[in-house]
């Protein structure tokens, strides 16, 4: 772990964007990819050789849109509110971890209490082993409103302008704004707007004039498409709910294309405990994804982690092959959880890829995952800058039952993302 160089061989490799069939030596210095080989020559007489045999090794896996302060397990309201700091953290950094050993070596935290998710994006910046976070703070939400207590609320365009310029002299690295509702805040509507057109407007000239991106939750059709007009970078969810259910809207989902925005598509999938109202939404929701996909939107595969008992912080893996059933190809899903996430989180030429100059964060996975993305979910090993932290596993992650990070059996709180 010492040796400044490593070399790792492997039969295959996912470089963020294409398979590319082997035999592969991918060149590791001071924690950065130096070169990557496909001719079969011999390592560097000064490197240490990991052959890891029949595995495909791809970039570390982004998840775009989690929460690690949220227990799977747990009542979010009641510990946001109830739980002193140092709880939280301890619990964020269990859910970090899971998540590393999932092969998910980036997350961007969209939701947090009192910047914690920062004061943990220092620590890991620091030395200390755990995945990059990329973290907004509490969101922007209306007093009451989805997530109030994460302590966002701001009414009006003052307020809200006044929490962008807060967040960005606490150092976030993007805004995130609640435009419509939510599925899992008590009272709240996701088909009813938060915020109208005009303090979307202000809170994205506001973000932009410090260099942040924004990046709104939005489950209405309205919200979105006032998102879309106040020039947001991102659309977390984008479901198209109207009052008489979910509708495609052609002109929006142009839109989107055009300007380039990305889409966080959260995972949902049918269950036996899910509401009738909410499993009836899952079809047209998955077919406008599916449309706007082929629009040329682009649409990253998110998990949501943490929002209930389905979703624990190691679920990407799992997620990512039934997204791929629904939307895309699994290339094009390989690619949105590695080089296009990156992308939305602003890492490009650092996350994502197999590249010189790259992070080394790699994961290797057994046989090929485009035959089959369930080989995601059997980490053969994972590397962060580097250095091992998972090798020869063969345990199976991300299973979506309803144990959370506690051991603890509860019922579903929510439906498709909250």
């Amino acid at each position: 772990m010492d040796n400044p160089r490593l070399a790792l061989r492997a039969a295959r490799l996912f470089d963020g964007e294409a398979l590319r069939p082997g035999p592969v030596m991918v060149l590791v210095e001071q924690g950065r990819i130096s070169d990557v080989d496909f001719t079969g020559a011999a390592p560097p007489a000064d490197a240490a050789v990991t052959d890891l045999g029949d595995v495909t090794l791809l970039p570390g896996l982004v998840d775009a849109h989690t929460h690690l302060a949220f227990d799977p397990a747990g009542d979010t309201e009641r510990q946001m509110v109830a739980d002193d700091d140092a709880t939280v953290l301890s619990r964020m950094r269990a859910h970090a971890a899971r998540a590393l050993r999932a092969g998910v070596t980036t997350v961007r935290d969209l939701g947090d209490r009192g910047y914690l998710a920062l004061r943990l994006r220092e620590e890991y910046a620091g030395g200390v082993p755990g995945p990059r976070i990329v973290a907004s703070g509490p969101p922007l939400t209306s007093a009451g409103g989805h997530c109030w207590y994460l302590g966002g609320e701001a009414e009006g365009v003052a307020q809200a302008v006044a929490a962008v310029a807060e967040r960005a002299r606490n150092g976030v690295d993007l805004v995130k704004i609640m435009a419509t509702g939510g599925m899992t805040t008590k009272g709240s509507r996701p088909g009813g707007g938060q915020y109208d057109l005009a303090e979307l407007r202000a809170v994205t000239e506001a973000a932009h004039a410090h260099g942040l991106p924004v990046t709104a939750h939005a489950h209405a059709a309205q919200g979105i498409a006032d998102a879309v007009a106040a020039g947001v970078d991102g659309i977390e969810h984008c479901t198209f709910m109207t009052p008489d259910g979910i509708r495609f809207d052609p002109r929006t989902a142009e839109a989107i294309a055009e300007r380039g925005v990305f889409v966080g598509c959260t995972v949902a999938r049918p269950r036996a405990d899910m509401p009738p109202a909410v499993l009836g939404t899952l079809d047209p929701y998955w077919g406008n994804h599916a449309t706007m996909h082929r629009l040329g939107v682009r649409t990253l595969c998110c998990t949501d982690a943490g929002i209930n008992p389905h979703k624990p912080h190691d679920i990407l893996p799992a997620d990512l092959a039934y997204f791929a059933s629904r939307v895309g190809t699994p290339t094009s899903a390989l690619a949105s959880v590695t080089s296009l996430a990156a992308e939305a989180l602003n890492l490009t030429g650092h996350k994502g890829r197999i590249a010189p100059g790259h992070d080394a964060d790699l994961l290797a996975v057994p046989g090929n995952p485009l035959d089959d993305l369930t080989a995601l979910r059997r980490v053969h090993a994972v590397y962060l800058a580097g250095r091992p932290v998972v090798e020869g596993a063969t345990g199976t992650t991300g299973t979506t039952g309803t144990t959370g990070t506690t051991g603890t059996t509860m019922p579903s709180r929510a439906g498709q993302g909250s």
